[in-house]
């Protein structure tokens, strides 16, 4: 009881719960645990919408689809241990695609710690690699320190995860509640000496290159990319699984610099004498390995911005390395004059040129052919739809074939996590639910997060899930053909009728064995208005756009013979 007012003092629960009401949090994803009741009790009457889970994976997957698409911190709880472990997931994801989140992991009570109690990790020990900052809330005064902390964390410079663990008896205890401000994003601004010398080195450029990516962009920031393109005819390419980031259809837009690159665009980017990346970490994925670029001093004049001064010079050494935010730098570039007529307009067009051939659908084995389904949802979806999809050959299909609009319309993830499709994909209809959403999945991806399409249904989530079903774990398969052609070991998969599990769930199912079939199912499902699943049957032999598995398996073993 506070004893100034006669007040019922709050639990640590509805502190807590104040306090992300206090920073802005509208939506919060969880499993529920009795090692967070309290919390669970402050969100009945809070103006927050809970999404309950149905596996701390996915709960987590959604919270860090939410950092993408808003900004802001994705609030995610789980209970302790086996919830942990299961978030663990997500919690790598957003490491690895920069994306602000808050992970709150229930814990034993104080007075038994260090025992190892039932269900007792010491998170701080086990989230420290995927984390910025893993901490302890031992005291309820102090949650409102340690909240606000975290949001400016995730937030500031290379956005990113934080992990938060919660004893029992502190949320159940009680405090005075300390009042605290909305938190304010932190961003390194460029500084007009870098944006002067940027200009003098890109006027003096004969093939220079924009490659973008990463986290911590916005739509108003892309805006002013555009405009930094246009005012200086500068081609533009983006990073694995960052193809929203700038018009697909612009003049200016040369592609994705990522895994299967197109040929004449590697040839690009390493020819270009000026290299100007932003936002992007120059990563094994976008760099083919580190191949791309030399190393440590590449033969491009390498400018790179970032948001986090870690970044620069980690494996690449730059002529100049701006410490700056993607908001505060995008503008900064936009306001930059160019030369009166820039040297290269003609090669900005042949990169353009270039990716408009490299995403020709091609046909594949089969009576499904994706490459026409791909083109006939190019023409029926929305602008602003929102595709997403895991890991696994078949996101080649939507991440080369689909050209995206607008800003925050792919959510992949960059870590090759298979299962975070449809997890995001309910995250992305929870908080756009007049928007076009669509889950794109291979058998083995979906069946990894298959539980979270309940989740669709039980809050009437009308998400599409289109399902490439080729019996088997495609990725490996291709690996396991090019490294021990012909010794299938652990890859094949036996599946269930996607379509009526789907309806088994509350869900609309279709199952489709010939790409003139799929049209119409597509329109049923639209109109069905309910979560719904196409499971397209295709061609084991359609391993990738360009090869067959008999294809990649022959060329292994001509290969082996050459080096015998």
């Amino acid at each position: 009881m506070d004893q100034g007012t006669n007040r019922k003092l709050p639990s640590g629960g509805e502190i807590l719960v104040e306090t992300l009401i206090t920073h802005g949090a509208r939506h919060v994803f969880c499993v529920p645990g009795e090692s967070f009741l309290a919390v669970l009790d402050a969100l009945h009457d809070a103006p927050l919408t809970l999404t309950v889970c149905r596996q701390e994976g996915g709960a987590a997957m959604m919270a860090d689809a939410y950092g993408k698409l808003t900004g802001e911190p994705g609030i995610c709880f789980v209970t302790r241990a086996p919830g942990a472990t299961n978030a663990s997931a997500g919690v790598h994801i957003a490491r690895e695609d920069s994306t602000p989140m808050i992970l709150f992991i229930g814990q034993v009570a104080r007075g038994i710690q260090e025992r190892e109690a039932f269900q007792e990790i010491d998170y701080r020990r086990m989230f420290g690699p995927l984390a910025k900052w893993v901490a302890e809330i031992d005291d309820p005064e102090r949650i409102p320190e340690f909240v606000t902390r975290a949001f400016y964390t995730a937030t500031s410079g290379r956005p990113g995860p934080v992990v938060l663990a919660l004893p029992e008896d502190v949320l159940s205890a009680t405090a005075g509640l300390k009042p605290v401000d909305r938190y304010r994003r932190v961003e390194a601004h460029p500084g007009e000496d870098d944006m002067a010398r940027l200009a003098a080195m890109l006027a003096a450029a004969q093939r220079p290159f924009v490659l973008v990516g990463g986290g911590g962009w916005s739509a108003e920031a892309c805006a002013d990319l555009r405009t930094f393109s246009e005012n200086w005819r500068l081609p533009v390419g983006v990073s694995f699984r960052c193809q929203d980031y700038f018009d697909n259809e612009h003049a200016n837009y040369a592609g994705d610099v990522g895994i299967g690159v197109n040929p004449k665009l590697r040839q690009r980017v390493q020819a270009a004498d000026l290299l100007l990346v932003l936002g992007a970490r120059l990563g094994e994925m976008t760099t083919g390995g580190y191949k791309l670029l030399d190393i440590p001093k590449p033969r491009n004049t390498l400018i790179h911005a970032y948001p986090g001064p870690e970044e620069i010079g980690r494996v690449y050494q730059p002529a100049l390395g701006i410490n700056a935010a993607m908001g505060p730098m995008a503008r900064a570039l936009a306001r930059l004059e160019p030369p009166a007529q820039p040297g290269w307009a003609e090669e900005t067009a042949k990169a353009h040129a270039d990716y408009l051939e490299w995403t020709t659908p091609p046909a594949i084995p089969g009576e499904v052919q994706l490459g026409e389904i791909m083109d006939w949802l190019g023409n029926r979806l929305p602008a602003d739809a929102i595709l997403t999809n895991g890991a696994g050959n078949y996101s080649a299909w939507p991440n080369r074939f689909h050209r995206y609009r607008c800003y925050r319309t792919l959510l992949g993830p960059t870590s090759g996590s298979m299962g975070y499709g449809l997890p995001a994909a309910v995250a992305a209809k929870r908080l756009y639910p007049e928007r076009t959403v669509i889950a794109f999945a291979g058998d083995g991806c979906f069946l990894m997060t298959a539980q979270e399409f309940a989740t669709a249904c039980q809050y009437g989530l009308a998400i599409m899930v289109i399902l490439i079903n080729n019996a088997m774990y495609g990725t490996i398969r291709m690996y396991q053909e090019r490294a021990y052609p012909g010794r299938v070991s652990g890859t094949a998969l036996e599946n269930p009728d996607f379509a009526a599990l789907a309806r088994a769930f509350g869900g609309h199912g279709e199952t489709v064995a010939r790409t003139e079939d799929f049209a119409p199912a597509f329109e049923r499902a639209v109109a069905s208005f309910r979560p719904a699943l196409i499971e397209l049957r295709v061609d084991p032999e359609a391993i990738t756009p360009s090869m067959t598995l008999s294809e990649i398996r022959t060329k292994a073993v001509a290969d082996k013979k050459k080096s015998t």
